[in-house]
């Protein structure tokens, strides 16, 4: 029942974009510390939400390709 909880929450936060992801991840992570065991399986939810935020931070780095923005110095001539 518990792992259910937990898949389904990570399923959500799959969904999420980098600063929503990065706030749930940080309220999870206060509120495990403030509460130690308030949510069960809390320390697998950081490791999952984690993972998550990770690899969101990446794809958003990855989809920006190097030559998309050009320098404002330089010019066209």
């Amino acid at each position: 029942m518990r792992d259910d909880v937990c898949r389904t929450l990570l399923q959500f936060a799959r969904k999420l974009r980098f600063p929503y992801l990065a706030a749930l991840t940080f309220v999870v992570f206060v509120a495990d510390l403030i509460v130690p065991d308030l949510i069960p399986f809390a320390d697998e939810l950081l490791l999952g939400l984690l993972t998550l935020l990770f690899g969101a931070f990446g794809r958003a780095q990855a989809s920006a390709s190097p030559g998309a923005r050009a320098h404002p110095a330089q010019s066209n001539a």
